[in-house]
This record gives structure tokens, C-alpha cells and sequence, in this order.
């Protein structure tokens, strides 16, 4: 991945300071808003056109992916790698002190359905393991929620807490978790559609099992956590980016206050 922009400061030694700046936090937020933006006039023209779903959702992916590469190129600090779902993987990744990792469009599956909504784009920055700086866009909303500005403490929770789950394929861990905190099931479509649905108080906690991947995740972890949030594996561990092996197959996210009943009832969760 080619990088024409260092706009970051170096220190003695020459390498790049170890935070993200300003700049890292708002290119995170434009890209993912532009591949947003570009995503909505393309799902309106390709169903004016009566394109079939499969194309619809392979386009999305396509194009959001070239405009996200392209964008990156032209503002990220030279020496910065890229891992995304709809890229080929280059280890060089492995080494680089800074790694963005997005998703061009995650729901491929809500964006093949319109008028869905439950959609995103995920764009974050990796330092060191760690989620430093990102975005996720909710282009049929109208939203694009980042790290710098962090969003809004979501409201009070409600007596009762709502557990969100895939409306098609509800994880194990979700459906014990709910039964074990007397919740509430919310179904929602994307990874990062459901996050967003914690950081801004449409549910309570999200935990999934049964297999994610690094793209899935990054982003909506970054802006949870500059919110607040409770982040985590399902036992309570931290979550690590920049594998080798991209395979990230479990997490929670949840408001600070349930965090500790919800990682008490899911160490009994044998998924």
C-alpha cells in the first residue's frame, strides 16, 4: 500500500511518536464517511438499475474498498500498513508500528436489502496490539461515530437490560448471557451496527461467539472504548489486533456498570 503523507512528528530516533494525533482520529472519521457516502448513492443506483443482490453486494464491497485504499494512500504516514476484508493480506503488516484495519462494508448482507439500515463501514488505527484511533460509519442514518470527538455517555440503562444478537444467526454465548442477566433480545443486523447500538443507548451489551474476524471488531472497539464502554474477550481479556492470524472469534461490549455481572455469568458460558 503506497502512502504519500507523513503527518506525524518523529523523535530522535527517527520513528514515528508511538499515539495517534488529531489527524489519525479525523482521517479515520473522513474516510469512513466518504466510503459511506459513496455507498448510498451506489445502493440507490444499482437497484434503479435492477441490478440483482449478489451484485448489489459484491459492488458495495468492491467499490468502498478501492475508495477506502485510495484515500488511505493519499493521507495516511508513509509506512503505514492495511489489513482489510476485501484485500489481499500483506504480512509486511506484521511488522509496521502503525496498521489500519477496515472493513469497507460490513452487513453486506442489510446492504443487499434495502431500505436496511443496519449497516457500516469500519476504519481504525492499530498501534502496538491496540485500537487507538477509528470510526464507524451508519451511512443509513446518517451518522459516522469516532473516537476524537468521542461520542456522548450513552443514556440510563433501563431496569432491564437489552443483550442485541444477529437477527439470523443469534451466538450462543448472547442467548446464555440474556437468560443468565433476565435481558432482553435485541435483533440487529452488522458487527458494527450492533456496537453502535451500545455506544448510543439502543442496547446494553453486545457479546458474540462463534467466530469474527480483526475487521469485524477494530473500529467498533476504538470508538466504544473512547465512550466509555466495557471492551473485552467473553473471559475478561484484553483484545489484541495485528495478528497473524486475523481470526478474532469472541468479544464483549457492554456499558462499564454490567460489565462485571456480565463476565461473572458468561465464565459459567461453555460455547
Amino acid at each position: 500500500m503506497p502512502h504519500h503523507d507523513d503527518t506525524g512528528s518523529t523523535g530522535a530516533n527517527g520513528r514515528a511518536d508511538a499515539g495517534p494525533t488529531a489527524l489519525d482520529h479525523q482521517l479515520a472519521a473522513d474516510v469512513a464517511g466518504q466510503a459511506g457516502t459513496l455507498l448510498i448513492a451506489l445502493r440507490a443506483r444499482l437497484v434503479a438499475e435492477g441490478v440483482d443482490e449478489d451484485t448489489l453486494k459484491a459492488e458495495g464491497d468492491r467499490q468502498a474498498h478501492l475508495l477506502i485504499l485510495e484515500l488511505l494512500a493519499d493521507r495516511c504516514r508513509a509506512g503505514d500498513a492495511l489489513l482489510s476484508e476485501e484485500g489481499a493480506d500483506d504480512v509486511a503488516r506484521l511488522e509496521a508500528e502503525r496498521v489500519w484495519i477496515v472493513d469497507p462494508l460490513d452487513g453486506t448482507r442489510e446492504f443487499g436489502e434495502p431500505p436496511r439500515t443496519d449497516w457500516a463501514v469500519h476504519v481504525a488505527l492499530v498501534i502496538g496490539g491496540a485500537p487507538v484511533a477509528g470510526a464507524v460509519a451508519l451511512p443509513a442514518l446518517g451518522l459516522t461515530l469516532g473516537t476524537d470527538p468521542a461520542p456522548p455517555a450513552p443514556p440510563p440503562a433501563p431496569a432491564i437490560p437489552r443483550v442485541i444478537v444477529s437477527r439470523s444467526r443469534p451466538p450462543a454465548a448472547a442467548t446464555w448471557l440474556a437468560a443468565a442477566m433476565g435481558a432482553d433480545l435485541v435483533e440487529m443486523g452488522s458487527a458494527g451496527a450492533k456496537a453502535m447500538a451500545v455506544v448510543r443507548g439502543e442496547a446494553d451489551v453486545y457479546a458474540h461467539s462463534g467466530g469474527q474476524y480483526e475487521w469485524d471488531s477494530c473500529a467498533p472497539v476504538a470508538v466504544a472504548a473512547a465512550a466509555g464502554l466495557h471492551v473485552s474477550r467473553l473471559d475478561g481479556s484484553p483484545l489484541r489486533y495485528n495478528n497473524a492470524n486475523p481470526y478474532l472469534p469472541d468479544l464483549l461490549i457492554c456499558r462499564a456498570e454490567l460489565a462485571a455481572p456480565a463476565l461473572e455469568a458468561l465464565a459459567a458460558f461453555e460455547g
